[in-house]
């Protein structure tokens, strides 16, 4: 969606910024620019088991390393 501001006739930059960021601001695309930004996708089954798989071989690698005083 985009969104046209020109500048009226004799308006100062200031104003003119001003006017142009609350038409931004009414519209909402800076909130969902936002929100887009950090946005991070629900993981997939393999990588949801994989992730399992990893956290149980690190677990068992600091038991054994445990029963051997290493830790």
């Amino acid at each position: 969606m985009a969104i046209t501001v020109k500048r009226r006739r004799g308006e100062n930059i200031n104003s003119f910024l001003s006017r142009a960021f609350k038409v931004i601001k009414k519209s909402g695309i800076l909130l969902e620019a936002r929100k887009r930004k950090y946005y991070n996708p629900k993981p997939t089954k393999r990588d949801l088991k994989l992730s399992a798989l990893h956290k149980q071989k690190v677990l068992q690698e600091i038991e054994r390393k445990r029963k051997k005083g290493l830790i």
